[in-house]
């Protein structure tokens, strides 16, 4: 299967930018569906209500899946990729 990679900068509620990829299948093209799975992730992490459109997230690349993302594809329909900040 191939991912689609959405590049995503967000400003958190202490001022910090959290970044992280949103991983989802590559047939999913609609940025809503894919700002809608930024926004969940978010409320995990206490970041709700943060901004998050096509300012802070952007498609990047496509990909093939790597086995430790599929459980969370299956799931959820996406898997969120924790780079920097996100604690």
């Amino acid at each position: 299967m191939e991912v689609a990679i959405w590049d995503t900068y967000v400003n958190k509620k202490d001022g910090s930018i959290m970044h992280f990829d949103i991983i989802v299948p590559a047939d999913i093209k609609d940025s809503t569906v894919i700002y809608d799975y930024g926004r969940q992730y978010l409320k995990t992490k206490d970041q709700e209500g943060q901004t998050l459109s096509s300012k802070e997230c952007q498609f990047c690349h496509t990909e093939t899946l790597k086995p430790h993302w599929e459980a969370s594809i299956r799931e959820k329909g996406y898997f969120i990729f924790e780079m920097e900040n996100c604690s």
